[in-house]
């Protein structure tokens, strides 16, 4: 089993925002699905070759992700090895895409919670890049709007990681990285 990450916050004020990167890639992906509720997690389960997945959109807040991945973690017995966590990353320049694990938070509270809820960063995950104006105070800045240009770019690269994402029970993490990084 699988376990495909978005990280966002909910609400209709964030949409479109850097922040939420990892809800829009699998609300991209998944087109209009019947999402279900558990553990204040959005969820959808699915079966893509002959896996299961589970697509887990955590409703408590980017800074409080942790604790819902590790319910979903708990309850369906998911291998840290079989996690996959999409997020934003100020460090990389709007629209790359680079896929990491055994890596630090990087000063991204969402990360650094799961981190502590899973006691452990050795989940694979795909940091999406939003750049960083350094002129705007970062809490504004990943809470902002993305521009139609910046979006079009970040959209550009969907179907690589819709790629990692359908592949990710056949091929490993280290022929991902060297494919796309």
């Amino acid at each position: 089993m699988k376990l495909i990450v978005g990280l966002g916050n909910p609400g209709k004020e964030y949409e479109n925002t850097r922040h939420n990167a990892g809800f829009s890639v699998l609300d991209s992906y998944l087109g209009n699905v019947k999402w279900s509720k558990k553990f204040n997690g959005l969820y959808y389960e699915t079966n893509i070759n002959n896996q299961k997945y589970i697509f887990l959109k955590p409703q408590s807040y980017m800074n409080l992700s942790g604790g819902v991945v590790k319910s979903f973690v708990d309850y369906f017995n998911i291998d840290i090895k079989d996690i996959l966590v999409i997020q934003d990353d100020l460090d990389l320049p709007v629209g790359k895409f680079r896929i990491k694990k055994n890596s630090s938070s990087g000063g991204h509270n969402g990360i650094k919670d799961i981190i502590n809820n899973l006691g452990t960063n050795s989940f694979i995950r795909i940091k999406i890049g939003m750049g960083h104006d350094k002129n705007i105070d970062t809490k504004d800045y990943v809470l902002g709007k993305l521009s139609k240009e910046d979006k079009n770019k970040i959209e550009e690269n969907y179907k690589y990681i819709y790629d990692v994402i359908e592949n990710f029970n056949y091929d490993t993490i280290e022929n991902f990285m060297c494919k796309y990084n």
